[in-house]
């Protein structure tokens, strides 16, 4: 007999492997934790809302190269050094649950948000929803040319903008909204507004 987790070589009826602790009748799948995405997020009902005032950017080419004096510049102190960075534009995002949090260039909200493999942000904003109706990595957030853009990124609810002068917009999954300062932008049950 042998212990299907490690291969020990286990004595006639024995109930536990002396090796790695595992149970006889334990197998690799048995052992294998549960990973509860993205099935644990709670579906609710919406009424239909009106679709009007879509504002869409494109989803390549937000990141603007810092520009470097070169041999052009007319400040001979500064000719060929790097230029001081660009102070990015900082947002407050205040959430319905009472906390808010200030933030500049990209990053992702839910629950627990996680990037994928490759993707690097400069913020994790997570959310209390103990209703699980907003999910684990509900949208991506980030800056161009000043104003605040949003993607939903395909959660269970999705997202609902409402601008200051608008209508509000259902945001189709993985498509870049301007969401301007005065906005609210709803996740399921939660929202948070823009200043």
């Amino acid at each position: 007999m042998t212990c299907a987790i490690c291969g020990a070589s286990l004595p006639e009826g024995a109930m536990f492997c002396g090796e790695c602790g595992s149970s006889t009748s334990a197998t690799p799948e048995t052992r294998r934790r549960h990973d509860p995405r993205p099935g644990d997020t709670t579906m609710i009902e919406r009424p239909a809302r009106r679709h009007s005032g879509v504002i869409s950017i494109p989803v390549e080419g937000f990141r603007a190269a810092t520009p470097i004096l070169g041999a052009g510049s007319t400040d001979p102190a500064r000719r060929s050094t790097p230029a001081e960075p660009v102070t990015a534009p900082r947002f407050v995002l205040s959430f319905s649950t009472g906390e808010t949090k200030t933030v500049f260039g990209s990053g992702l909200i839910g629950r627990k948000p996680l990037p994928q493999p490759g993707e690097a942000f400069d913020h994790l904003v997570q959310i209390g929803d103990h209703s699980l109706s907003v999910s684990k990595t509900h949208l991506e957030f980030g800056e161009h040319e000043g104003v605040l853009w949003i993607a939903d990124r395909f959660s269970a609810n999705g997202t609902l903008v409402r601008r200051p002068d608008d209508g509000a917009v259902r945001c189709e999954p993985g498509r870049r909204y301007l969401v301007p300062r005065g906005s609210r932008v709803e996740l399921a049950e939660q929202f948070f507004t823009v200043r």
